[in-house]
């Protein structure tokens, strides 16, 4: 099978959830460069969630940039903030495990690089049946069902619990993302990792998404986060992706200090 690049082939319109295993193969070995384009919004069944996530392939235009320092750098600083910070964690545990009923941690599978499926972990915020009670707000508020639509958030959230508002203004209910880092999974400095319904709002864009492991903290969070359109989003992580650099890391740590702080463009 010839090579795109002698065809001049300049995109690709493919339907993730049906795309067999011998085509898929086929394209992530003469696939080039080409732009990919989604032709269809993913289904919410988790069966179909993975598939859609083994179906991202690497992007030629923008290969895995992680190296041993920056490995080095996330593992330092992972350590580093779990010893600082391990006593504003144990209170947050606790707190949540007195305040309301269910687990301390939320998990939730979310895409990494190489569009490798990993367990995202978060403090939880919100109440067990939280995605009960997203249904029927969604159903019977207009208003919401347009935000969620545009951003995936809320910012009068009623699934959130007690303590979860305070943990997701200062961004703390991110800490426990620290073992993801430690185990491989994260970066300190990356994307926010996404969900599977989330793909084809990256569309053409999903390769540099993938090329870099997801973060904790990263260019859109320091541009505004929740206060910014899911384009804007997109266009940070595109960004930062194609010019990742150990000096661009260093200043969106810099720069993560203040925002937290300052609780701007939390949600």
């Amino acid at each position: 099978m010839p090579r795109s690049d002698n065809y001049a082939i300049q995109s690709a319109i493919i339907n993730w959830l049906n795309i067999g295993g011998r085509a898929m193969k086929a394209f992530e070995e003469y696939g080039g460069g080409f732009n990919v384009y989604l032709a269809s919004a993913l289904s919410s069944d988790t069966n179909q969630g993975e598939t859609a996530a083994k179906s991202l392939p690497r992007r030629a235009g923008a290969p895995t940039r992680d190296g041993l320092l920056v490995r080095t750098v996330d593992v330092l600083v992972a350590l580093i903030a779990l010893l600082v910070f391990s006593p504003i964690m144990l209170f947050s545990a606790a707190t949540i495990a007195l305040t309301s009923s269910g687990p301390i941690l939320f998990r939730q599978q979310r895409i990494g690089r190489d569009g490798e499926l990993f367990t995202c972990l978060k403090f939880r915020t919100m109440h067990v049946n939280a995605s009960e009670m997203l249904d029927a707000l969604l159903a019977d508020c207009p208003a919401a069902r347009a935000e969620w639509a545009e951003n995936h958030k809320l910012r009068n959230d009623p699934r959130i619990i007690g303590i979860g508002n305070f943990l997701r203004r200062t961004s703390l209910d991110e800490l426990p993302q620290i073992f993801n880092v430690l185990a491989g999974e994260m970066a300190i400095v990356g994307p926010r990792p996404i969900v599977t319904g989330e793909i084809a709002r990256y569309g053409r864009y999903i390769g540099d998404y993938c090329s870099v492991r997801p973060g904790i903290t990263g260019l859109w969070q320091v541009s505004g986060r929740s206060e910014t359109s899911y384009r804007c989003r997109v266009a940070c992580d595109r960004l930062y992706a194609r010019r990742k650099s150990i000096l661009g890391d260093i200043r969106i740590m810099a720069c993560t200090v203040p925002v937290v702080l300052l609780g701007q463009g939390a949600c």
